[in-house]
C-alpha cells in the first residue's frame, strides 16, 4: 500500500498564490496608511515655511545706506555700498584679521553687502556706520566690523555671517 499524499491541483496552487499576493497587498497598504501621517507630521508647518525665504526690493535703497530686514527672526543688514566703501573693503583684504576673508568671497555684487546682523561674540545687534572702519560697532563688548562685515577688532571670533541669497533682478533679492 502506498501512503503518498495527493499533490495539489493547478487550481489550488493559483488560488493559494492569489491569497498570498492579496494578503501582502492589504498589509502593504495598511503599513503605508499608518506610516504616512507619522512621516507627514515631521514636515515644517506653514509659518516656518513662510519665514524660510524673503524677497526684498532693494531698488529704493540709496548708496551709503543700510536697511535692516527680518529673516528667520534675525536681523539682516543690506548695505548699498558706495565706491569708497567698496575700495576700503577691498583694500582691507590683506590686513591682519581674526577671521580672514576677502571682500569678493562675501559679496555677489560689490555694491551690495548682505549679512546677518548678529554679533558673533554674544549675539548683540551691532550699530551701522560706526567704528573705526565705518562698518559696524557692537557697543556691548567693543567688536568692530569693517564695510565688508569682517571682524577687525574686539572679542568677536568670526565675521558677520552671510546668509544664502540670490539676486532675482537688479532691484530684487531673495534671502534664504
Amino acid at each position: 500500500m502506498s501512503t503518498a499524499t495527493p499533490t495539489p491541483s493547478t487550481d489550488e496552487t493559483s488560488r493559494r498564490d492569489f491569497l498570498y499576493v492579496a494578503t501582502g497587498s492589504v498589509a502593504a497598504v495598511g503599513a503605508v496608511s499608518v506610516a504616512w501621517p507619522l512621516i507627514s507630521q515631521m514636515n515644517p508647518d506653514a509659518s516656518t515655511l513662510a519665514m524660510a525665504s524673503s524677497e526684498i526690493d532693494i531698488g529704493a535703497i540709496p548708496a551709503g545706506q543700510i536697511v535692516t530686514v527680518k529673516w528667520r527672526g534675525k536681523p539682516v543688514f543690506i548695505r548699498h555700498r558706495t565706491a569708497d566703501e567698496i575700495k576700503a573693503a577691498q583694500d582691507g583684504d590683506n590686513a591682519s584679521m581674526p577671521d580672514p576673508a576677502t571682500d569678493k568671497s562675501r559679496v555677489q555684487k560689490p555694491e551690495w553687502l548682505i549679512v546677518i546682523g548678529v554679533c558673533t561674540h554674544l549675539g548683540c545687534i551691532p550699530l551701522g556706520n560706526q567704528g573705526e572702519y565705518n562698518g559696524w560697532f557692537c557697543p556691548c563688548h567693543g567688536s568692530v566690523y569693517d564695510t565688508s562685515g569682517r571682524i577687525r577688532k574686539g572679542p568677536a571670533p568670526r565675521n558677520l555671517d552671510v546668509p544664502p541669497y540670490a539676486f532675482l533682478t537688479d532691484t530684487k533679492v531673495k534671502i534664504g
